[in-house]
């Protein structure tokens, strides 16, 4: 099994996000579970690879080219590089059983909209998950509660979303998760 981290590039303003990012790396580790990630050596993105290195954990890293040195590209990984963000994404799906979005940026929340958005249409029946360090997905978590209350959102396609702020509960749901069999449109009589 190999799960694909989403994460900052950056650090963040607090250390734990860092080595909430390390842990989660060494747990998957340690578990025979493989990364895939970006394929940076700095910020959160950084720190899962190493946490799942100093345990000897398989670790895939994906970046485009063009991405080599301002992501600085960690050549202790098994690196393949492509040509875009688009491949980097789609290699990142095609090499992972699930997904999980440790705090980062927009591309992170990119990421992660577009695997769930793959998962709501039934590309892959893929777990799509939110580690949630300290809070940092809470608004997030919300808003998604509002799509659904606004009729935007189904509440089966809102379950697809698993958020949990402990990794060992986290991968237990992925490991037990069963994609809903549910329509991707809303009819009006559903909103």
């Amino acid at each position: 099994m190999r799960i694909c981290v989403f994460c900052g590039s950056s650090d963040g303003r607090h250390e734990r996000y860092r080595e909430a990012g390390r842990a989660l790396g060494s747990m998957l580790a340690k578990a025979g579970i493989g990364v895939v990630y970006g394929g940076a050596t700095i910020g959160v993105m950084g720190a899962v690879a190493d946490g799942a290195l100093a345990e000897g954990g398989e670790v895939i890293g994906v970046i485009p080219e063009a991405m080599m040195t301002v992501e600085i590209a960690h050549h202790r990984t098994d690196l393949r590089v492509v040509g875009t963000m688009h491949e980097r994404k789609a290699l990142m799906a095609e090499l992972s059983d699930a997904f999980i979005a440790l705090p980062g940026g927009i591309g992170t929340m990119e990421e992660v909209f577009e695997v769930w958005t793959w998962a709501q249409l039934g590309y892959h029946g893929k777990p799509v998950s939110l580690l949630d360090i300290d809070g940092y997905w809470d608004a997030l978590h919300r808003f998604v509660d509002h799509m659904v209350h606004e009729g935007f959102l189904r509440a089966a396609h809102r379950e697809m979303l698993i958020i949990e702020d402990d990794a060992s509960t986290l991968l237990e749901r992925l490991k037990q998760y069963q994609p809903p069999k549910v329509d991707k449109l809303l009819r009006s009589e559903e909103r």
